[in-house]
Formats: C-alpha cells, sequence, structure tokens
C-alpha cells in the first residue's frame, strides 16, 4: 500500500499522539516501540509471528472479483470482530495485496472515524496493523472493513490463476485457491491461523460465461448493471480460514446425491467430463460409509470436488468444494491402470476423510498437523477397505510404514508434533512423519486397542471438539472407553488395565509422538525364556559413535507367535530390556506378527537361523515383509513366494541395490545383480500383457514387466517393442492394455524416432493419466541432450505443466544418464525453483531428495554440502537439507560395510 506525504505525516501525528497506546492492555510488551519497522518507515506494533488473541473473527463478509481478462482481483472483506481486551489496534495476516481503504465499523456498520485509517505493513510477518483513534472497548461488536486488489499468483498458493487448452488449441482462463496452510492471506486480509475459527459469506462477480465455486451452495445470483453476475453463498459454517476456497471456471460437472440427501457433484474442464465418473461414485460411497463410522453426518448440504489443470499438491479438502490434480480425480478406462483407479480411490479417501478430521476438528496449531494427515492418511485404507475390498488397499499400508521407517531412522527425523513458527517450517510438517508415521502409530493403535474401541475413541474425540481445536493430549483422553479392560485412575491419571497391567494411554503414545525414531527391539532365545531389548535403530550411526547409546525409551505394543502357538501373544515393553517366559521350549518365535506394529525386530543368530530355515522349507508359514541384518539370505526364500506383496517388497530392494551399484559403475555387482533378478524369470515368464487380474496382480505384473525390460531382458524388450510399433502403426487409435502401457513407451521412447513421436503425443494427450505416464517414459531416454531438453520444457512452462516439473526432475535423477544432469539443473536454476514452487513446499522437498537420494560417496557428499553452503539463507531454513546430507550419508556407510559382503554373496549364488 502506498501513502501520499499527507497520509504518513498523519500516520506520524497519531502515533506520537498516542505514544502509550499498546495493542493490548494486559501485555505492554506489545507495544508500538517493538523494534519491527512498517514498510512506511513507521514502527509497527507487533513483534510476535503468531497474532494476538485479544481480537477474534467471528464472521467474514467477503466480496471478490476476479477478472479473467487482466488477470487481477479486487475485494473487500468486513470482519466481525470480538475484542477481548481494550485496545487501538487490529492487527492481522496480508500478504501480496494492496490495501485501498480500510475502516473500523461500530456495532450500527458506521465508521468510527472520518478519515482513511492508517494501515502499516510488515512483510516479513505477512502482517498489517490498522490503528484507531478510539480505543476498542472489550465485550463491543464491532466491524473491520478493508478494500484490496492484486494479481492472481502465477504460482499454487492463495487466489491464482490457472489454464486448460481445448481441443480446438483455445487457451482458456480460471482463477482458483489453495490456502493451506498460510496463504488464506494472500487472496484476502484475514486472521490466517488454525484456531481463529469463523463463518465466512461470500460474494463472487463474475462474467455469465463463468460458473463461480465456494465451500457452500449458491443462495441467490443478482444481476449487476455492468452484465456481471454476483453469485451469493449461503454462510458457512465455523471453520478456520485455511479451509475457504472459491473457483471461477467454466468447468462442467456430475451429480449426485448420497443416501443421506448430500448433493455430490465432480467438476472438470468441459472436454474431461467425461472421466468423472468413477470419482463421483467413489465420492458417494466414501462419504456415506464415513457418515456411519463417524456416527456424525457430513455437516454442509453439499460437497464439490473439482480438477484443477494446475495444481502443486495431490489434493486439499477446503470444506465443500474438494481441489484435485487431475491424475488424483480424472479415471479414464483406456489410459489408467489398476494403479491410477487405487490412487484416485485413496486420494478422495484421503480428502473426504479430512471433511471431519481437520475440517470438523481442527489442530490448534501446525505443529499438531499430524492429527489432520495422520487420521486422512490411515483413514484411506480404512475406506477403501471397507467401500472398495476388491482394490486390495491394505498391500499399501506396508509401504507406507516402510516409507515412514526409513525417513524416521535418520537423526534427521522429527517427532510427529513439533514446534513450527514460520511459513517455511510449517510447510516443511506436511512431511512422512506427519502422514505416513502418523498413520503407522494409528494402526498400531488401533490393533492394541482393537477395532471397535478406537472408532468408538475417535466418535468420542469427533463429538467433544466438533467446530473447534484440538491438541495431541485431546486425542488420548478421548481415548478411554475402553471395553476390554477396566479403568483405573492412578494419580489423577487415566490408567487402562491390558493383560494385568495399568496401561498410561497418554503417556504410552507421547513416546511415540513426542520424540522421534523408531525403536529396534532385540530378541535372544534361551530354552523358554525370551529376552528382549530396545533401543532407537539408525541408519548413519555406527557403533562407538557417541549418539548409539543415546536413550529412547518406547511404551511397545508386541505382538508374537511361537513353533508351539497358533495364537497372537501380546506384550507391553515398557523398560529398556524385559524377559518372557514361555510355557516351553519352542523352535522359534516372530515378533511383529502381521507387521502391525511401528518397529523394527532383529534376533540373535539362533533365531534368524530359525526363521531362514522354516521359510525354506514352508515359505507360507510366516511373512518376513522386512529386509534385516540377514537380508541377503532371506531374500532367497523370495523365488518360493507367491503372495504379492513381500515379493514386491523384496524385489524392490534389490532394484534399489542394483540401481546404486549402477550410478557407481560397480561393474561386477551390477551385472551379478542383474543376472540375479532376471532369476525371478518363472515370475516374469508369468505375467501376461493384459489387464487381467485382481488389482494385486495387476500391479505385480506392472513393476515385473518394468523391471524386466529396465535389466534388458530379451524376452520383455520383444514383447513391449511389438506392442509399441503396433500401437504407432495403429496412429494411437489402439488401446495398449494399460497396466503396461508406461513400460511400452519406455521402451518405445528409447530410439530418435519414439522419443519425438511420443513428446507428440505428450503434447495433444487429452488425459492427465496418459501424460504421466509418456513423461516418464520420455525421462528414460539415455541422451543427455534430451534430457536435458525435457527439463527446460519444464522450466518454460508450457508443454511441460509447472506443476510437473519436480516429477520430471525426479525422472530424470533416476535414470543413469540424467542422475548427475538433474542435481546440476537443480543448482542451476535453484533460485527460480523456489521463486515457483516456494521454500519448504512438497516440490522443493521432493526436487532435493529425488536428487541427491542415490549419491553414494564422500566426493558427493561434498558437492552437496558445498551447495547447501552456497545457499546458506535458504537451507538453513530447511530441514529437508538435512535429510538429504544424511541420505547420503547413509548410502556411503552401506556401501563401505555391505558392498563386499553383497559381491561375495552373489557370487556364491550364481555360482
Amino acid at each position: 500500500m502506498s501513502y501520499s506525504t499527507g497520509q504518513v505525516l498523519f500516520f506520524t501525528s497519531v502515533l506520537l499522539m498516542f505514544p502509550g497506546t499498546y495493542l493490548s492492555s494486559e501485555s505492554n510488551s506489545a507495544s508500538v516501540n517493538s523494534g519491527h519497522v512498517a514498510t512506511n518507515g513507521l514502527p509497527f506494533p507487533w513483534s510476535k509471528l503468531r497474532l494476538p488473541n485479544y481480537i477474534i473473527p467471528v464472521h467474514y463478509h467477503l466480496l471478490l472479483h476476479p477478472n479473467l481478462t487482466t488477470l487481477t482481483f479486487n475485494g473487500s472483506v468486513k470482519i466481525e470482530i470480538d475484542v477481548k481486551n481494550n485496545t487501538n489496534w487490529v492487527v492481522l495476516h496480508s500478504k501480496a495485496l494492496e490495501i485501498t481503504a480500510a475502516d473500523v465499523l461500530d456495532e450500527s456498520e458506521a465508521p468510527l472515524f472520518d478519515k482513511a485509517l492508517p494501515v502499516l505493513e510488515y512483510p516479513p510477518h505477512e502482517q498489517i496493523a490498522i490503528f484507531s483513534p478510539q480505543i476498542l472497548t472489550s465485550g463491543e461488536k464491532y466491524f473491520l472493513y478493508l478494500e484490496f486488489t492484486a494479481a492472481l499468483g502465477k504460482g499454487f498458493y492463495g487466489f491464482y490463476k490457472s489454464s486448460y487448452k481445448t481441443p480446438d488449441g483455445e487457451t482458456r482462463f480460471l482463477a482458483s485457491t489453495h490456502f493451506e496452510p498460510t496463504s488464506a492471506r494472500m487472496a484476502f486480509p484475514c486472521f490466517d491461523e488454525p484456531i481463529f475459527k469463523a463463518n465466512y459469506s461470500v460474494r463472487i462477480r463474475r462474467g455469465p460465461f463463468h460458473v463461480a465455486l465456494s465451500n457452500m451452495p449458491i443462495e441467490q445470483t443478482v444481476e449487476l448493471a455492468n452484465g456481471l453476475l454476483e453469485d451469493r453463498f449461503e454462510a458457512s459454517v465455523q471453520m478456520s480460514s485455511y479451509l475457504v476456497a472459491f473457483i471461477v471456471c467454466d468447468f462442467r460437472s456430475v451429480s449426485r446425491q448420497t443416501s443421506t440427501g448430500i448433493d455430490v457433484s465432480v467438476y472438470a474442464v468441459p472436454h474431461k467430463w467425461h472421466q468423472t465418473h468413477y470419482a463421483l461414485e467413489a465420492a458417494v460411497n466414501i462419504l456415506e460409509f464415513y457418515e456411519k463410522y463417524f456416527s456424525i453426518y457430513y455437516p454442509l448440504p453439499k460437497l464439490d470436488l473439482i480438477a484443477i489443470p494446475d495444481f502443486q499438491s495431490g489434493a486439499m479438502e477446503n470444506w465443500g468444494l474438494t481441489t484435485y490434480r487431475e491424475t488424483s480425480l480424472l479415471y479414464d478406462p483406456d489410459v489408467s491402470s489398476a494403479s491410477d483407479k487405487l490412487w484416485v480411490t485413496m486420494v478422495i479417501g484421503h480428502e473426504l476423510a479430512h471433511q471431519w478430521f481437520g475440517n470438523l476438528v481442527t489442530m490448534e496449531w501446525w505443529n499438531d498437523i499430524w492429527l489432520n494427515e495422520g487420521f486422512a492418511r490411515y483413514m484411506e485404507f480404512v475406506s477403501v477397505q471397507a467401500t472398495y475390498p476388491q482394490l486390495k488397499v491394505e498391500d499399501y499400508l506396508l509401504v507406507t510404514c516402510f516409507a515412514a521407517i526409513g525417513r524416521d531412522s535418520l537423526n534427521s527425523s522429527r517427532p510427529i508434533s513439533s514446534s513450527a513458527e514460520n511459513p517455511t517450517q510449517i510447510k516443511e510438517m506436511f512431511d512422512t512423519v506427519s502422514y505416513d508415521k502418523g498413520a503407522c502409530i494409528l494402526h498400531m493403535l488401533r490393533n492394541f486397542l482393537t477395532d471397535d474401541v478406537f472408532q468408538s475413541g475417535i466418535v468420542r474425540y469427533l463429538r467433544k471438539f466438533k467446530y473447534r481445536n484440538a491438541k495431541n493430549e485431546d486425542l488420548w483422553n478421548s481415548l478411554y472407553s475402553i471395553s476390554f479392560c477396566s479403568i483405573d485412575f492412578v494419580n489423577d491419571s487415566l490408567q487402562y488395565q491390558f493383560a494385568g497391567e495399568h496401561i498410561d494411554l497418554k503417556k504410552m503414545m507421547n513416546t511415540w509422538t513426542l520424540q522421534k525414531g523408531v525403536p529396534l527391539v532385540t530378541v535372544k532365545h534361551k530354552g523358554n525364556k525370551l529376552y528382549i531389548e530396545q533401543e532407537r535403530f539408525l541408519k548413519t550411526i555406527q557403533p562407538g559413535d557417541p549418539m548409539w547409546h543415546s536413550f529412547y525409551l518406547w511404551h511397545i505394543p508386541l505382538t508374537y507367535k511361537t513353533s508351539h502357538s497358533s495364537t497372537e501373544t501380546r506384550h507391553i515393553l515398557e523398560t529398556k530390556s524385559d524377559m518372557l517366559v514361555l510355557n516351553q521350549d519352542v523352535d522359534w518365535v516372530k515378533f511383529n506378527t502381521d507387521m502391525n506394529g511401528y518397529y523394527i525386530i532383529n534376533y540373535d543368530t539362533k533365531g534368524w537361523n530359525a526363521l531362514i530355515e522354516l521359510l525354506g522349507v514352508n515359505h507360507t508359514a510366516l511373512i518376513i515383509n522386512k529386509l534385516k541384518d540377514r537380508a541377503l539370505d532371506l531374500i532367497t526364500y523370495l523365488k518360493s513366494e507367491t503372495h504379492n506383496v513381500p515379493l514386491l517388497q523384496g524385489i524392490g530392494y534389490l532394484e534399489y541395490f542394483y540401481k546404486m551399484m549402477q550410478k557407481r559403475n560397480v561393474y561386477d555387482v551390477t551385472q551379478n545383480l542383474k543376472v540375479f533378478q532376471i532369476g525371478y524369470s518363472r515370475l516374469i515368464h508369468k505375467q501376461t500383457w493384459s489387464n487381467e487380474g485382481t488389482v494385486s496382480d495387476r500391479r505385480m505384473r506392472s513393476e515385473l514387466l518394468s523391471l524386466a525390460c529396465d535389466l534388458g531382458f530379451a524376452p520383455c524388450l520383444e514383447k513391449a517393442r511389438y506392442f509399441y510399433h503396433s500401437w504407432v502403426k495403429a496412429n494411437g487409435t489402439i488401446s495398449l492394455p494399460t497396466d503396461v502401457m508406461e513400460t511400452i513407451y519406455m521402451v518405445g521412447a528409447q530410439d530418435d524416432s519414439g522419443w519425438n513421436y511420443l513428446l507428440e503425443k505428450y503434447r495433444v494427450s487429452m488425459s492427465a493419466s496418459e501424460k504421466s505416464k509418456i513423461l516418464a517414459a520420455l525421462a528414460s531416454n539415455r541422451d543427455s541432450s534430451k534430457l536435458l531438453r525435457l527439463l527446460e520444457l519444464g522450466m518454460e512452462g508450457s508443454v511441460i505443466r509447472t506443476q510437473d516439473l519436480s516429477a520430471l526432475i525426479y525422472y530424470v535423477a533416476r535414470n543413469p544418464s540424467g542422475h548427475f544432469l538433474s542435481w546440476n539443473f537443480v543448482k542451476k536454476n535453484w533460485n527460480e525453483l523456489v521463486e515457483k514452487f516456494q521454500l519448504g513446499s512438497f516440490s522443493i522437498r521432493n526436487i532435493l531428495i529425488g536428487t541427491t537420494g542415490q549419491f553414494s560417496s564422500k566426493e558427493e557428499l561434498a558437492d552437496i554440502k558445498d551447495f547447501f553452503d552456497s545457499i546458506r539463507d535458504q537451507s538453513s531454513q530447511l530441514r529437508v537439507t538435512q535429510v538429504a546430507l544424511e541420505n547420503v550419508e547413509k548410502n556411503i556407510l552401506w556401501m563401505e560395510r555391505n558392498l563386499e559382503a553383497l559381491r561375495n554373496w552373489l557370487q556364491r549364488m550364481l555360482d
């Protein structure tokens, strides 16, 4: 906001007139002499990142007019405020908005002052302050009125522009929002913190050829004198600012009602309307499931799901208007694979779970974002398993927990509930720890408490805190109705009796949410006694390092079976070590049955040998899904395995070893790993190039055939080339088997003509799912000049959308020919990448981890450190830089420990 000389003098005189004016009568630390200077050179009256709590927003009356020709917007907001303490100042959030007018109104909405009120801006904290010459009195009703204007954003946050091309080549624009976590302030001035829940009445002005959408249904549409229409939406329920949403577009929709009368609609660009029908079916089924599971009706009259052409994340849970990437919502049977269908279903399950976890009950602050995201991630599995059991979503839960363990076993991990203050730190909270570890400890807790008890506990939590905010301990305090155990109060703390022991659930779960890391439980078997001990599992620490002996203690709900017991036994390990006495001596013992616990098990030599011998004789006796210290010997049993989950997991580890050796140019080990993996030819030959079978079988087919062709397995390459050339000859008019489509494209993309043909197909494809497969194929070509051209197209953002750039960089990085190319590209274009995606965003994290994740030499580590040093102002704000460094340190340590062992083992296996 710019001011005339007279206005600046007015501000100065106002401040001089009230030298003792404080933000609140309760705290003289919040005086106008905060030490922070506003953009006009005057003192800014508030020094903290968090807003003061003495003014509470009650109801926003918001008017917006986006202009899709000039790509700008203007608007006004009238906020009813509740003043808790006497003050002259109102401080709230605003970012990149030009404030053109400001007033404070009394209860009758009359201005308190006859001149424009001073507005101070402090961009480092994204805050503005409005001065009222008349003291705002506690208990009185006031309105804050602001007018503003701005350009529609170029990125993916705030109120931003998006576009698409029609089949005729016409470019059309739309305006959409994405506010989580701290970008509502980019669309209108607001109290942009989750604790400040309020009602919202939204009005949007638009042209007659567009539709406007917001959280609530349209109450009335008014025709204005200038030919514009103004849609006036119903007042919302109480919600946090990050959940507000509004969109102006020309999309088409398909609609259906749920059994309880909720209007569900799915929107997409007009020529992709036919791809919306599956999402509508899934949304209705899952919404109906959640209403029953949570025993709380969905509280809004409608739910819209809309596919936005430019969208950085997977989706966003805005209440009543959920937004998605096209690949996360649209399903085309002609080009979408079984995995694509599962993904769309899971994302819908995630966003609809948020309508309760996050929207109805919201965390008090972003340090507990896992209460939103961990629950939504876990409810994906619960809801999809209940509504679409044929999709076998439970198979993905194991992968989810392995991803969490991989991240959590680094010293750079963090507790699930962690401090976060500024926007960059808050964005980084949306990570594997919040999502995946959060989901996995909930899964462990559900299995510990039983399904019914877990469900009744979260229903209690939702009912108690609906339309309010909650924190970590509120969840544990809500889980007290436990049917299989007695309840006691010990020292005023709620306790549960489990197997004769008193269990303090809050104390137990705090060990999982308030400290980082994953426990390693070591089991030693002597006669009828089991000696168990816990410590923190760290991938990058060696014995003798001071960190090795760092004391971590969890309350671990252990489960185990033995050779003489077909039932599961439970035990809570609360101490560093313990001893279990069995009824008799046993041949073997297997802990963490069914892999429901978030911990790693290691056995002594006797224990491992017993399990390996058992699997060699009867591979169905156990399900060993986690590679451990005896990983290589355990892998040998996979040739007898028939279950897809352990097969995919085990083969996935072999592929990771192969890629690392390939990029290190360890020729003999690379070749032997290739031969060993092709040794699974029995499994490869069983695969058909079709879409037949269960979802699990189809996933196995996709993974195995992709691996076989990547390894150069001749029968695979021959079949893929046959399909590719038949498809080209038919000019794309025949349909390829969707589950192997990406593999066929990858084989076809290896020569110049195939690469150029696929690039053109990418340009004209109308399916986001197909474009994703083609892009991965294009990035698999070994010609560095082609890879660089792709990266440049991604930066330019026309042919390859900017939203897909981070995925493209990852695709290139996993290509041995693009390994260093992608990293050098990131270093060269770092500032532009940050400008496109924002520091701390998922895309920036994905870029850094994706390009450095398979470096495994000290020279590469030094190069990464040098780069991070060169951008210290930014890298020092990012936790992900420590993750990237520790990943490489882990790889270096792995090579030092295991390269020779792997080399010798392969030679022994292949002799």
